[in-house]
């Protein structure tokens, strides 16, 4: 099952990206790049998200469906 969970990106004045999110408590994730900052993310939110099943304390994340709007960020 695939769940979405919502980042907060920011680039601070040090030249890293760092990832929050209201939705996992305690995720928090810093990388050069906005790809290395979400693949931390993403691994960060799986170990949460175990901890928090073990623990049946689950957050209430809304499910991927059929469709759903993802922002795709490019360089140029």
């Amino acid at each position: 099952m695939e769940q979405i969970v919502n980042l907060h990106i920011e680039h601070l004045p040090e030249g890293v990206y760092l990832a929050t999110s209201d939705d996992i408590p305690g995720l928090v994730a810093q990388g050069r790049t906005v790809i290395e900052t979400l693949e931390i993310a993403r691994d960060v939110a799986k170990k949460l998200l175990e901890a928090q099943v073990e623990r049946h304390d689950p957050p209430e994340l809304r499910e991927t469906g059929d469709s759903f709007d993802y922002p795709l960020v490019v360089s140029g």
